[in-house]
């Protein structure tokens, strides 16, 4: 987690508080940086947020 933070350019504590939840909604240079880092293009970051939540759809029927 440190390397990634220093490669990123982002504070260890900045980047646990986003994997932890605590920043809700992180800026999108700071995404953007960390992604590159750990080789995700923003493509793939925006798919992954934008999965329709199983949850919400409500019962089966």
């Amino acid at each position: 987690m440190l390397q990634t933070a220093l490669d990123a350019r982002v504070s260890p504590e900045t980047l646990r508080k986003i994997e932890s939840g605590r920043v809700a909604t992180p800026s999108f240079p700071t995404i953007a940086a960390i992604a590159d880092v750990v080789g995700l293009s923003l493509d793939t970051v925006w798919a992954e947020i934008n999965q329709p939540d199983p949850l919400a759809a409500g019962p089966r029927r």
